[in-house]
Order: C-alpha cells, then sequence, then structure tokens
C-alpha cells in the first residue's frame, strides 16, 4: 500500500483574526513540509479548520453584542480568505460547527464511553454566576495567578506565566458576565483518566516505543516538545473534565448530558479527522486510509502552547479509542514576538493579516515578502522576533539583489546572445566554478555542488529545519550568480562572441534557473509561479523535486537544449528603490505606528504601576534621605548613550552618580543646576562608575526628563524633609 502523510495545522479559534505568530509558529512551516512532499510525489492529506465551540467564542459574541453563529462566520470567512490569499495550500479547511463534526465528535465520545473503562462521572464543586444563573467555563472566570500575581489570569491558564490552572486556584475570582464573586456549585462531569496512560505515554516519548515496537525515533523530536511533555508526565497525570455546562458546543450524547457539551479540547483535535473525512468524501479516498493504515505518518504542526494537547491528550484519546495511528512527530514551534515585545490583540501590539494584505494591497509580492521574512524569524527552537528593518533587509538582499538578480541576467543574457533559447552546450567544456580560479564542467557542477545543495534541501525539510532549508535554496542562487561573475560571458563576448564557454555558462544560469523553480515553490510560491512562467513552463506538479534531483544526479538539462524563454521581468521589485518609493514609505509608516503605540503602552503601564503602588509606613519614608546639591561636572559615558556622568557638590563634599538623562540633556547645559539628591542609596557600578545615590527627576507632558528641584537656591548640603 502507498504510504500516506496525514499533516495537521492547529485549528484557529474563530473569534479573531490570524496574525504574525499564527503564521511562523503554525502555518508557513506546515504549508513548507506539505508542498515539498507532494513535489516527492508523496500522497498527503494536509488538514486545517475552524475551531468554532468553547467559551472563547461566546466571550467574543458577548462583547461584539452577535450571537456565537454571528462571530465564527464572521472570523471564519476571514481567516480562510487570508489562509488562500497567503498561499497556505490546505486540502481542506473544514469547520467544526459542521454537522460531519458533531457526529464524529459524539461518536468518539460513545466510543470511549462503551468501553467503561475511559470515562469517570463525578461531582464537583464549580464557580456559577448567580446573576447570569449559569455555570462558568473556566474562560469565564479571571482572577489573580497564584503563581506570578498576573490579576487577569483565567480559568484554565494565565497567559502571563503559562501555568495550568483550576478556576478555584485562582486568588479573589470573578465572573467575566457580570463581574461579580462567583459561588461554588455542585454538578456532575465525565473525566477522562488520562492518569492511567502515564507509563505508556512516558515509553512512547522518551524511547519511541509502545508495546515493544519502534513507531518513531525520539531523536527527531524537538527538545523542547520532549521536555516539556515530560515535565508535565514526570508531574503526574491527572483525570480531565471532558464536558462543560454550556449551550454552546457539541451535545453530550447521552441521556445523562442533558445541558452538557464536550469541553472544547476534547472536541477540538477530532476536527482533524472529521476534516479529512470531508476531504476524502469529496474526492473519493478512504479517510481510515490516512489515519488508521499501518503505512500512514501523522505529523502535528502547533505551536508550544499546544504542545501538551497533541503529545499528550490526543494520543491518549486515540490509542483509548483503538485503531488510529499516533503522531511520527509533532515540530511545534516557540513563539514569535513583534519587535521585541509579546504579541497582545487586546493592547493593539499586534499586525493581523487580513489589515497586512490590505495595507500592503499595491505591494508587489507582498505575500511572499511576508512569508519569506517568517521563514527567516521562524521561532523553530527558540522565540524568534519580527522586524520591519529585517523584513527589508530580508527581501532586498536576498530576494532582489540576489534570485531577482540573477533570474534578470539569465534571461537577458539567453535573450541576447541565444535568441531566449536555452542554448547548445559542451557539458564536459571548462568554466570556472563559483569559486573565482577553480574550473569545472557543467557536468561536475551538477553532479557535485547543486546534487548536494539539493540533497542537504531535502534533508533540511525532512528535518523540519525550515530556515535551513530555505537558506539552501537562496544558496543555489548564489553559486548561479558567482558563477555568471567568475566567469563574465558578456566580457568574453566582445572579443569572441563564438566562444564555446559564452553557451556553457548561460546553459548553465538557466538550468539553475529551472530548479530555482521548483525548490522555491514551498517557501515563495507566488515568485516561483513567476518565474515558470518567464521560463515559459507549467506550473509544478507532484513528484517534481524526483524528476528534478534525478536529471540534476545525471547531468540533464533541466530545460531542454533549445527550450524557449520568455522575455525578461522584475521578479522581486526593491523596497528601497531610488525611482520608485512606494514600499519603503509603507514600511516606514508601520516603524511609525508602532513607536507611537509602544510609547503609549508604555505610559500606560508606568500609570497603571505607580496606581498599584502599595501606601508605606512613614518609618519607611524616613528611611530615605534627600539632600540639595549642585551639579559642578558633568559628562557622556563612552558606548552608553544615555548614560551622564555627573559629579555632584553637596556640603563640603562631592560625589558621583550615574544618571540616564543624556538623551534629554547635553553635559554644559546643567552645570551649576540644583538637584534633590537621594544620598544613603548603596552604591552601585553602573558602566565602571561607582554611582552615589541618585538624582530626583520626572517626566513632562511631552515625555522629557525634568530635574525636581528647590523654587530658589538653597545651601547644598541641606536635608529635604
Amino acid at each position: 500500500m502507498t504510504k500516506k502523510y496525514t499533516i495537521t495545522a492547529a485549528l484557529p479559534y474563530a473569534n479573531g483574526a490570524l496574525h504574525l505568530g499564527h503564521l511562523a509558529g503554525v502555518y508557513v512551516p506546515a504549508d513548507i513540509y506539505a508542498r515539498f512532499l507532494r513535489l516527492e510525489g508523496k500522497d498527503v492529506a494536509f488538514v486545517c479548520g475552524s475551531d468554532e465551540h468553547g467559551a472563547a467564542i461566546t466571550i467574543r459574541a458577548k462583547k461584539e453584542g452577535k450571537s456565537p453563529k454571528e462571530i465564527i462566520d464572521k472570523y471564519h470567512s476571514i481567516n480562510k480568505d487570508t489562509f488562500e490569499k497567503l498561499g497556505i495550500s490546505f486540502d481542506i479547511y473544514h469547520r467544526t460547527s459542521e454537522q460531519l463534526h458533531h457526529e464524529t465528535a459524539q461518536e468518539f465520545f460513545l466510543k470511549l464511553e462503551k468501553e467503561g473503562l475511559e470515562f469517570e462521572k463525578k461531582a464537583s464543586k464549580q464557580y456559577y454566576d448567580e446573576e447570569f444563573n449559569q455555570f462558568l467555563a473556566d474562560r469565564y472566570i479571571i482572577g489573580t495567578c497564584p503563581k506570578c500575581g498576573h490579576e487577569e489570569a483565567y480559568g484554565d491558564q494565565c497567559e502571563k506565566c503559562g501555568s495550568d490552572l483550576s478556576p478555584t486556584d485562582l486568588i479573589d475570582p470573578r465572573s467575566t458576565l457580570s463581574g461579580k464573586t462567583p459561588v461554588l456549585r455542585e454538578t456532575t462531569h465525565w473525566y477522562f483518566k488520562l492518569n492511567q496512560h502515564t507509563d505508556w505515554l512516558k515509553s512512547w516519548l522518551q524511547k519511541g516505543k509502545i508495546d515493544s515496537q519502534q513507531v518513531h525515533d525520539p531523536i527527531d523530536w524537538k527538545k523542547h516538545v520532549v521536555g516539556q511533555c515530560l515535565s508535565w508526565l514526570d508531574g503526574g497525570l491527572q483525570p480531565r473534565a471532558i464536558t462543560r455546562d454550556l449551550d454552546w458546543g457539541i451535545k453530550v450524547p447521552v441521556k445523562e448530558g442533558e445541558g452538557k457539551v464536550l469541553y472544547v479540547w476534547f472536541d477540538a483535535p477530532i476536527g482533524y479527522i472529521s476534516a479529512t473525512k470531508q476531504w476524502a468524501a469529496d474526492n473519493g479516498k478512504d479517510w481510515k486510509e490516512y489515519w488508521q493504515g499501518e503505512n500512514t505518518e501523522l505529523v502535528h504542526f502547533i505551536g508550544k502552547d499546544n504542545i501538551v494537547f497533541h503529545c499528550i491528550i490526543f494520543p491518549a484519546m486515540l490509542k483509548a479509542h483503538g485503531g488510529y495511528v499516533l503522531p511520527k512527530n509533532v515540530p511545534a514551534n516557540q513563539f514569535l514576538n513583534l519587535e521585541g515585545r509579546k504579541f497582545s490583540k487586546s493592547k493593539g501590539w499586534v499586525i493581523e493579516q487580513h489589515q497586512y494584505l490590505k495595507q500592503f494591497e499595491a505591494f508587489a509580492n507582498k505575500e511572499d515578502a511576508l512569508r519569506y521574512a517568517l521563514i527567516r524569524t521562524m521561532p523553530e527552537n527558540k522565540d524568534g522576533d519580527f522586524k520591519w528593518d529585517e523584513f527589508v533587509d530580508l527581501y532586498d538582499s536576498e530576494l532582489a539583489d540576489n534570485v531577482g538578480n540573477f533570474v534578470n541576467r539569465v534571461l537577458t543574457f539567453s535573450h541576447k546572445y541565444f535568441e531566449g533559447k536555452s542554448p547548445n552546450f559542451n557539458p564536459q567544456l571548462s568554466i570556472i566554478g563559483d569559486t573565482e580560479g577553480e574550473s569545472t564542467t557543467y557536468h561536475d557542477f551538477c553532479t557535485n555542488v547543486l546534487s548536494e545543495k539539493l540533497a542537504q534541501l531535502q534533508k533540511a525539510i525532512h528535518n523540519y529545519e525550515f530556515k535551513l532549508a530555505a537558506k539552501h535554496a537562496i544558496d543555489i542562487s548564489r553559486l548561479g550568480n558567482a558563477v555568471l561573475q567568475n566567469n563574465a560571458p558578456w566580457k568574453v563576448y566582445k572579443t569572441n562572441p563564438d566562444a564555446p564557454e559564452i553557451a556553457a555558462v548561460i546553459a548553465l544560469g538557466v538550468q539553475i534557473a529551472g530548479i530555482l523553480s521548483t525548490v522555491l515553490s514551498p517557501f515563495v510560491p507566488f515568485a516561483a509561479k513567476h518565474l515558470r512562467s518567464l521560463l515559459n513552463l507549467p506550473e509544478t506538479q507532484d513528484g517534481d523535486f524526483n524528476q528534478l534531483l534525478a536529471a540534476v544526479q545525471a547531468a540533464q538539462p533541466v530545460l531542454a537544449v533549445g527550450h524557449q524563454i520568455g522575455e525578461k521581468a522584475i521578479l522581486f521589485a526593491k523596497i528601497k528603490d531610488r525611482k520608485d518609493k512606494s514600499r519603503l514609505e509603507l514600511i516606514e509608516q508601520k516603524k511609525v505606528e508602532l513607536v507611537e503605540l509602544k510609547k503609549r503602552l508604555e505610559a500606560e503601564a508606568k500609570k497603571a504601576a505607580e496606581a498599584n503602588v502599595p501606601p508605606i509606613e512613614f518609618d519607611d519614608f524616613q528611611k530615605v534621605k534627600l539632600k540639595i546639591a549642585t551639579i559642578e561636572t558633568a559628562e557622556t559615558v563612552k558606548k552608553a548613550k544615555k548614560l551622564l556622568k555627573i559629579g555632584l557638590k553637596v556640603g563640603k563634599k562631592k560625589h558621583t552618580v550615574a544618571s540616564g538623562i543624556a538623551e534629554h540633556y547635553k553635559p554644559e547645559d546643567i552645570i551649576g543646576q540644583q538637584v534633590i539628591w537621594v544620598s544613603n542609596l548603596k552604591p552601585k557600578k553602573i558602566r565602571g562608575i561607582l554611582s552615589e545615590g541618585m538624582i530626583l527627576m520626572t517626566e513632562d507632558a511631552a515625555g522629557k526628563l525634568v530635574f525636581v528641584a528647590p523654587a530658589e537656591n538653597i545651601a547644598d548640603g541641606v536635608d529635604v524633609r
């Protein structure tokens, strides 16, 4: 039986729009992997869909004054459209609100219920909002995190420290519906006996074995994925409730389940299965081959906040049900930040993708520009950071100056010297390779250099190292540029237009352009399609990489001799373009918006911090010794743009203070300035300066630091009280 590859991407909640972190963490890497497997001719089912149940949906509905159905329809449409425009090549983008999913989830529940060993029903006390007359789902309860003190932690998780919580863990809990303190009332729920799966899960994660059978190699898994899971297992697994008292979700399909729905964490991953069922039905396939076949490889693409669900809970569900394959790998990424700060929708520190596509509508290659920047900053093993300056540099230096320039030169030379056709040439003719002074031939360059680079790219993708794989693809273009530059066929043509090495070099350039049109397609699919059009090639087909690799290894032309090539065109228009500044102006506008937003957020945080400062006793205040002092000397500090070294005169004594006011004052402008000095702070070394105390400053409405000083001259050394 032909091997099947089932690739899943985390189902995004249909309660908000996608942002950069979602794309870099999950959807772009999953798309690269799926696209490349297809190029290898693999039988792939790439599935995803909207997660449309749970308290998060109803919370958004209440905020917007709409029904849950209106919310999921709105954001399903926005996100589906965004995925399509960015070239995320799902085979199906399904919905958990579809009847097929409801049936699949209920059947899954009933199978486990029938077994009689996986569930237990038990009563427990849960929070109840007396004003709204309903039990509160975890996300309807907020309070203070007992571990980090964050005052807006949810009943299931603290989003600041990442701790897994229960509603009763919260300090000072309150209902998000009424804002009042909820009361505890007894209710009964079904619990999945996750704790009885500990032993085999540990063996599966640590050794890759189930019942002594090797099912995967743990060495291939990312360390932070295995580490997080083992930490959970070592902490002891507990039964987890799989039902909730809600009116929005999948109804519990038994008599005693009236008024209850399946908990969203239980129903959502089953959405992968129901999506595959729908895709298979639409395409005349058997869905079971992609989930239950012996020769099936299942890979989950997720962010690190979903590791436990996909590596412990969902595998336990699948094994408890029986008949399903378990994931071969779960290459979860870390988080992506934006200009050094964590994404925050509530605070506006976010770039939502549908907005990006609209605002950058006139930006040629906007989809590939974003995809490439996200790939090169992808948080594969540690948190990454998206910066607009790097967006520009990566696009201009690697896509425009490298790939775009190479393609332009190849097309230009083929039309100038060979009527736009792939030239006839001698593959054994000696030419200069990618290193100046070192000779090679077309044959040797293909069988050695290009074959190795293609093998490296292939290996990187199968190791889920997509940043490295993209680098290998770009390196192929660099090799082509180096060969052109080292042989300079335009110079040779001036003295000997019939020189055979001209044809050999241009032919090699044409073949490399053909290679790029295939290998770039998983990373920048729109530009790759454009390049194939310029080369007069059809769109990529399943299995093209295999054919390409075989041709290169045998030094056979990718484009046949005499193949007609199209006219040249700009593949990547530069952002920093002297003739067209529109793209750069757009980037600069985005940078300014973030700077202004950052200032506002910092001011709000400072104001909130000041408002939350606890009162102190009078005795504590008396411990602070303040004195009048005069600045006698001031100088800048090397490699410290914010710091001034200040000499103070305090009565008959001299003291040195390092003060972060250099961006507000020049040294010569503050000589003679009287200040209030905190005299009894413990001395501290700052940038090699032993700073004795500190100078009191405040901030004006424009954000400039201003000295706190006496209204009239006072003798130095006098106490402030």
